[in-house]
């Protein structure tokens, strides 16, 4: 879009000398945006890069910066008025703006696709299916699932409870199944095998642990917020929706 020389200077006067942002004379003169920013961006090539432009934030930017490095998630609204109990005068509105390039970005982590051998591993999950009615009872439909990580085989059986006998009951079905047992079990924070998890600490139901020993496998749980490592079983209980029901008591 190409504009006249008055426009030009009026988007300098207003930018310059009334202190209006970008989008507020964007609208005022019914331009878009982009032209108001290339506008200023030539201005500066000519004169030389002008300083920032003090505002009524900058004496509080240091507190800003603790403050978020501490709590990254605190709301606008909330370090707003942090900021208005240590004398500012600004609006929130203006702080959101700063905030979009205040706040820490968390750096990404990548995750290595795992791979394993064949009769290494398992994963080994509960999946809710709603619940069925019997006679007066109210049961829930719960589907104890485990997937061969090698192969993607899976072990689909269906309790009318999730209580550790039907745990350990759907661990011998899916041994059955297989033919063998895999040398390791992972397993995600389940109560039937995770009694209590502070950090790497793992304290796991002495139940699970008696079981594992009798067929000589290594349950393993996996770690918080890994989904490389156990999306093999998460996924496939997603998928199953439809499958012979083998009910047990």
């Amino acid at each position: 879009m190409t504009i006249s020389q008055e426009v030009s200077a009026q988007i300098l006067r207003f930018y310059h000398a009334e202190r209006w942002r970008v989008g507020t004379i964007a609208r005022q003169l019914g331009i878009h945006h982009d032209v108001v920013r290339r506008v200023l961006v030539q201005d500066r090539e000519v004169r030389g890069e002008l300083p920032p432009r003090a505002t009524l934030l900058d004496p509080y930017l240091s507190f800003l910066h603790q403050t978020l490095e501490k709590f990254p998630h605190l709301t606008g609204t909330r370090l707003h008025a942090m900021l208005v109990a240590r004398g500012y005068k600004g609006g929130v509105d203006h702080l959101r703006e700063r905030l979009r390039t205040l706040r820490p970005r968390r750096t990404p982590e990548a995750y290595l696709r795992l791979t394993t051998l064949p009769g290494e591993q398992a994963q080994v999950d509960w999946a809710h299916f709603s619940h069925l009615t019997i006679g007066q009872a109210r049961r829930p439909l719960m589907g104890f699932v485990m997937v061969l990580s090698y192969s993607r085989q899976i072990h689909l059986e269906f309790f009318l409870n999730a209580r550790m006998g039907s745990f350990l009951l759907g661990h011998v079905h899916a041994f059955q199944a297989f033919t063998g047992v895999p040398r390791v079990l992972l397993y995600d924070n389940l109560k039937s095998a995770v009694l209590e998890r502070m950090g790497s600490a793992i304290r796991f139901n002495p139940e699970l642990l008696e079981f594992a020993a009798h067929y000589r496998y290594e349950p393993r749980p996996v770690a918080i917020a890994r989904g490389n490592e156990y999306g093999v079983v998460k996924n496939m209980s997603r998928w199953v929706s439809i499958a012979p029901v083998f009910l047990a008591n």
